[in-house]
């Protein structure tokens, strides 16, 4: 293993912050996880789809899982060499000329913003939802483009100009939530061409631009003296201070790395970085990534190559919006909810896991169309919604769960394939990850539905906290970025059975005519969502 002027037994504090709550650890730069704790907290549900969360919450939540960490004695806090943020992107938090959060952050999932979205993106002459001009220069300089559905950073910032003037007025600044962390620890406020990528300001077409480019700002419709200051990707943002050292219960001084979107620590932490080397993950969204040597774009497919944490790469970005939270759905509202009924004892989802494993590869011909939040890749269309189909007499719960299972690995599939098309080559040892990656049946499916072997990542659900802290390694200067792939172990290497393989291969078909077929149906039904 190469290293360079440290020891694999060095330290990162290394933090993910997810949808749900932030997982805090410490992390070897060796790669192994030392020391754990996910603090759970909650998204907020507003009317006229509004999604949100109080960054207060999280700060609040990262200090009492390190002040955990300290406590349980595991290390040494003076071993800690470095902090390094991940976490979701696409998110927004306004925050004041003092750094403190002016109300909540807007989720990625929030859509109220679909109208403003359309009126600053497109026109009569709107192709795809773009203005002409609009959309080839954003494809032609970052590479994507806004989206016109609302649900993004764009989206966020015009909401809360137009929507919530006094909040308006209060903001100084427009930071995604791991940048919104990293000024909790230093003070600094900052970002990076990597972690505003869902912004699309960036001339892309540079690697590690430290600038944001005028036209595009100007076609956003953003105040540019309300956007962070760059920083290369590969930075230091500052010390620790004091204070934050005093919340957390680690040394003041340690140097803090920019942050990293969950997109790219999650290729890191898998240890898949050469070319083309694939990783699928299912989290509480789902996707499929790779690094590549060029700049890539499809609007049609919601995809696009973007700045990697890598120098001198780019990665693949894409997002099926409900992964695992799609067999969550299915424990909390259909299995078990909380209703006039009465509240059920929801199961564990190894009980879940036990009970699609009764029922044969095709669950009896039950099928599940997974887009409980609407489409995004590779098709996107906010009126899209999930359905079970071909339920009969007998089925039940078991045939239920495992068309779940299958409905999200077949749109993994969906967006594996899709994306090969886009980057006009194949994407190989695929890498497993995220919280649905524990589940062995799930990762048989996944292997079956693609019919390609899938190798489990060592500690799955923690890829991201790895993927941070070699991340901080590379950095720092203490280890060598090509000695990333042998710091991230495979656990276990699922091969496709032939039988289930040929027939799932076949549900596939069926699977991709649903978008299509059901689209009018979706349509007619949301109709009053879409003219919203």
């Amino acid at each position: 293993m190469s290293t360079v002027d440290a020891s694999d037994h060095d330290v990162v504090l290394a933090i993910d912050l997810g949808s749900g709550g932030p997982k805090t650890a410490f992390v070897s730069l060796g790669g192994d996880v030392l020391d754990h704790v996910h603090t759970r907290v909650e998204m907020s549900t507003l009317p006229d789809d509004g999604v949100v969360e109080d960054p207060n919450e999280w700060w609040s939540a990262i200090c009492a899982g390190t002040n955990e960490l300290v406590a349980r004695g595991s290390l040494d806090p003076d071993q800690i060499v470095a902090v390094a943020v991940t976490g979701q992107w696409g998110s927004t938090v306004p925050v004041d000329r003092h750094g403190q959060a002016v109300g909540d952050c807007i989720m990625w999932l929030d859509q109220r913003a679909r109208a403003l979205a359309r009126a600053q993106l497109g026109g009569k002459l709107a192709v795809d939802g773009y203005r002409p001009r609009l959309g080839i220069e954003f494809v032609r300089r970052a590479g994507g483009a806004p989206n016109p559905q609302g649900n993004d950073p764009l989206g966020h910032r015009l909401w809360i100009e137009q929507r919530e003037p006094d909040r308006y007025r209060r903001t100084a600044a427009f930071v995604e939530p791991i940048d919104y962390v990293n000024l909790r620890f230093t003070g600094k406020l900052h970002a990076t061409q990597a972690t505003m990528l869902a912004s699309w300001l960036t001339d892309n077409r540079i690697l590690d631009a430290t600038s944001y480019d005028p036209l595009l700002v100007r076609f956003s419709g953003t105040d540019p003296g309300r956007l962070p200051p760059l920083l290369p990707i590969r930075s230091i943002v500052g010390p620790i201070t004091e204070d934050a050292a005093a919340s957390t219960g680690v040394p003041a001084g340690i140097p803090v790395v920019t942050g990293l979107p969950d997109l790219h620590t999650a290729a890191l932490g898998s240890g898949a970085i050469d070319d083309y080397h694939g990783h699928l993950a299912i989290s509480t969204s789902a996707w499929v990534g790779c690094h590549t040597p060029d700049k890539r774009t499809s609007l049609q497919h919601q995809m696009a190559t973007v700045p990697a944490a890598l120098p001198d790469r780019y990665i693949l970005a894409n997002n099926h919006d409900c992964g695992g939270v799609s067999l969550e759905w299915l424990r909390d509202r259909v299995i078990a909810p909380d209703d006039l009924l009465g509240a059920g004892d929801a199961p564990a989802l190894r009980l879940l896991d036990e009970l699609a494993a009764s029922v044969p590869p095709g669950a009896n011909g039950v099928m599940f169309a997974p887009w409980l939040k609407g489409g995004r890749t590779p098709v996107s269309d906010t009126s899209m919604r999930a359905s079970f189909l071909n339920l009969g007499i007998d089925s039940g719960r078991a045939e239920m769960v495992r068309a779940v299972l299958e409905g999200i690995s077949h749109q993994l599939r969906w967006i594996l394939e899709s994306a090969e098309k886009v980057l006009k080559h194949p994407i190989h040892d695929l890498r497993v990850i995220g919280g649905g990656a524990q589940s062995d049946l799930w990762c048989q499916i996944q292997s079956d539905v693609l019919n390609r072997p899938v190798h489990r990542v060592t500690d799955p659900l923690l890829v991201n906290v790895r993927g941070a802290a070699l991340f901080a390694g590379v950095v720092t200067g203490r280890i060598d970025q090509r000695s990333i792939t042998s710091r991230a172990t495979i656990d276990r290497v699922f091969r496709p059975d032939p039988d289930a393989a040929d027939l799932l291969g076949q549900r596939h078909e069926q699977f991709l005519g649903l978008a299509k077929s059901q689209q009018g149906f979706h349509h007619a039904l949301n109709r009053v969502r879409r003219s919203r």
